[in-house]
């Protein structure tokens, strides 16, 4: 599938890169008299494709260009990975031999590998970057765009501000329903708090939900004191509570230190009824949601936390006396309101006739997540031709079957999934399809192959391993 061939890209070049910065990688070349400066130059150049990644995977829906170019690309990486796979292992090999030269290990490692040929070494990486330039020369050609290199797989952080005059589709029962919570009083409830936690799969819509409820004129109304924080994939507990400190006091904290931050935050809830959101938290360590929990115990009653995620798991850590909310994809109905839109820029659709059945035809195709239906919509805005309209329609980018397809939701799905996690998604596809697999083993799997990172604390990386199934 397509989409297993990005995952692979972004995940493969990150870990490439690593391995031509460690230590043991440039002392084997320079003890081998090769060119460094070559595989220098190969990870930089590397780096600068993988800045595009992310625009390239959303435009190639609409691009048959920068489709053709993803796939060069793909082929060049895997090549790369190859040659830097190979020259790793001669280091490793290396170092096993100056450190156990007479034990049973480095005998086997000796009879069993094939000599490593260095003669022709320094052209095979030479060859590798022109192409690898060739690719960077036609991505300024295609328009692709990047961000700040080594951090484009992250999510642009969210905010709490919403479109004037922004219309809701099909989420107005959501938002009553919810609304409704945030205004009772909680005088029954032992706590002074209560979470309203949101659950729902990426890209449908659990964010501009929150945004609607924080901006709603008589919920601020309600509250003394509110504050937004986009929590996101790491956890970083100072950063949280000095965010939510600076958005409380509308101040800034320069403060770096735990204990004066937490007394901080204590002090500006206390004896106030609060509105904070936690947006896309995915931390599902229980200490330190307990301690930030206990900070958010001195609010006055009736205080509320909205927290957004996509993780059951967190959902229930997290909830306390109101049920866990689940967020349904939206109808077709509401998909095609949302993409015309974006496509045509708030002008009235009846304008362009001839591409509004095939638009809703489109719009069924987002499987009700309306992430999906507002990026196709704003790329369909640059291009208003019923032509190129039917060719997105018809195209096997929909077409589940299709070796070389994956419905774009899905894609928008797995396009906000930290660097580890598209790995470990993308390994997931050597198995066929239907086929039942032990959670245990592709665990056990996934270390082997390396995928599974070190944990900085005991965790054992089985451990770590069976939390990426969350």
């Amino acid at each position: 599938m397509a989409l297993v061939g990005e995952a692979l890209l972004s995940g493969s070049i990150k870990v490439m890169c690593d391995k031509i910065a460690s230590g043991q990688f440039m002392d084997f070349f320079r003890a081998r008299r090769l060119d460094h400066s070559l595989v220098d130059k190969l990870k930089v150049k590397l780096m600068t494709l993988h800045a595009v990644l992310n625009d390239a995977e959303e435009k190639q829906i609409v691009n048959r260009a920068v489709g053709m170019w993803l796939d060069e690309l793909k082929h060049a990486v895997f090549d790369a990975e190859d040659l830097v796979d190979e020259i790793d292992t001669e280091a490793s090999r290396r170092k096993a031999k100056d450190q156990t030269k007479k034990t049973q290990v480095w005998n086997f490692l000796s009879t069993s590998r094939k000599p490593f040929n260095y003669k022709g070494m320094n052209g095979r990486i030479e060859v590798l970057f022109n192409k690898l330039e060739d690719l960077a020369n036609q991505k300024d050609i295609l328009g692709l765009r990047g961000g700040v290199v080594g951090k484009v797989s992250q999510r642009t952080p969210t905010t709490s501000v919403v479109e004037d005059g922004f219309c809701t589709y099909g989420r107005d029962g959501c938002k009553e329903k919810l609304k409704a919570l945030l205004l009772l009083s909680d005088n029954e409830s032992s706590s002074n708090f209560s979470v309203v936690p949101i659950v729902g799969m990426g890209g449908v819509g659990k964010t501009t939900l929150a945004q609607l409820l924080y901006n709603d004129e008589q919920v601020k109304e309600h509250f003394d004191s509110n504050a937004w924080v986009c929590v996101s994939e790491q956890y970083e507990g100072l950063r949280v509570i000095k965010t939510l400190i600076e958005e409380i006091t509308k101040k800034p904290c320069d403060i770096l230190e735990m204990n004066y931050l937490e007394v901080q935050l204590r002090q500006q809830l206390m004896g106030k009824r609060f509105l904070l959101v936690l947006d896309d938290l995915w931390n599902e360590n229980y200490g330190d949601w307990d301690r930030l929990r206990t900070l958010f115990t001195y609010g006055a009653k009736g205080s509320k936390v909205i927290v957004t995620t996509r993780s059951r798991r967190v959902a229930s850590i997290v909830h306390n006396t109101i049920p866990i909310h689940d967020l349904e994809k939206l109808s077709d109905e509401d998909c095609w309101l949302l993409l015309a839109k974006h496509a045509f820029r708030n002008e009235n659709p009846g304008a362009h006739p001839d591409l509004v059945e095939i638009g809703k035809e489109i719009a069924c195709k987002c499987d009700g997540l309306p992430l999906a239906a507002k990026t196709l919509g704003g790329l369909l805005s640059c291009n208003l031709d019923y032509k190129e309209w039917n060719h997105i329609l018809n195209s096997n980018l929909w077409d589940p079957p299709h070796a070389d397809s994956v419905l774009p939701s899905l894609r928008l799905s797995y396009h906000y999934l930290p660097t580890y996690l598209k790995r470990c998604f993308a390994y997931c596809s050597i198995f066929s399809k239907d086929y039942e697999f032990e959670k245990e083993n592709v665990i056990l799997l996934w270390m082997a192959e390396g995928l599974v990172p070190q944990a900085e604390n005991e965790k054992a990386m089985e451990e770590v391993g069976a939390e990426k199934f969350t």
